[in-house]
């Protein structure tokens, strides 16, 4: 395992980490629980079990690129399979939800993995995921420590990773993809502090930010539904059945003029 792929699980096990995975366990458990259908996959992240509240009958954890905990590491869900995020070993249109906990974020190629979702999700199917924001408190610190690291030693605060995806940019690779966003939300706008005791003492910031500056938060989250121009949902025939017309008895006029050939 990379020495990145560590850091990134040690950080969450940090103060701030598990004040992020706290956040975003809630946005899962609440996105998953009324989505409906078959199969459905997490890719990534065994740490947070996004698929808990999930009552799918074949509900898979897929161990990725970037951000996975060693096998033998404690989970509160074991890992099924190893899959790429640009290449995921399913049939086209064969999962009804996929889960990416910050995996775009760890990708070579988010755009492709993106695609790659796009191409396993049924028509109508969810897709939901989870980043960092750069335009917030947390995104900020880790670029001005990226520029002391120019000229000195400075210590990073969130993992070393490529850069981070900008929501806006998110949204834009969705649409591309014909993805329409149901839910976008933000979170986490305590300061990039590395002890409990601060965060606790900026714990105020988490109501005074989600209703003065709510795109500002250190976490996004983002469900968004893959749509299929001139696609028709078949509904049962208690809905679509018609009341039959009756038929038109034929009216016969016994005294019109005799019409010769």
């Amino acid at each position: 395992m990379s020495a990145q792929n560590t850091s990134l699980h040690h950080w969450f096990d940090s103060p701030p980490g598990r004040y992020l995975l706290e956040w975003e366990q809630a946005r899962f458990d609440e996105a998953v629980a009324d989505v409906f259908g078959y199969y459905s996959l997490q890719l990534g992240m065994p740490m947070l079990p996004g698929l808990r509240a999930n009552r799918m009958p074949h509900r898979w954890l897929a161990l990725g690129e970037g951000h996975d905990a060693p096998l033998q590491a404690p989970s509160p869900w074991s890992p099924h399979l190893l899959a790429h995020a640009v290449a995921l070993p399913f049939a086209d249109n064969s999962l009804d939800l996929l889960v990416l906990p910050h995996t775009l974020e760890l990708s070579h190629d988010p755009h492709t993995a993106l695609r790659e979702a796009a191409r396993v999700l049924v028509p109508e199917g969810r897709v939901v995921i989870s980043g960092l924001n750069p335009a917030s408190l947390w995104g900020l610190r880790q670029q001005c420590a990226r520029l002391q690291q120019r000229g000195a030693s400075a210590e990073l605060y969130l993992p070393e990773r490529g850069p981070l995806i900008a929501p806006w940019r998110l949204r834009d690779w969705l649409r591309l993809l014909n993805f329409e966003v149901e839910e976008a939300r933000f979170g986490c706008y305590r300061p990039a502090v590395r002890t409990d005791q601060w965060l606790q003492r900026w714990a105020w910031m988490d109501r005074v930010g989600e209703r003065f500056w709510p795109i500002l938060g250190a976490a996004y989250f983002v469900v968004a539904i893959k749509r299929v121009h001139g696609l028709h949902l078949l509904k049962p025939a208690w809905q679509t059945a018609a009341p039959r017309a009756s038929a038109a008895a034929p009216v016969t006029s016994f005294n019109s003029p005799r019409q010769d050939l």
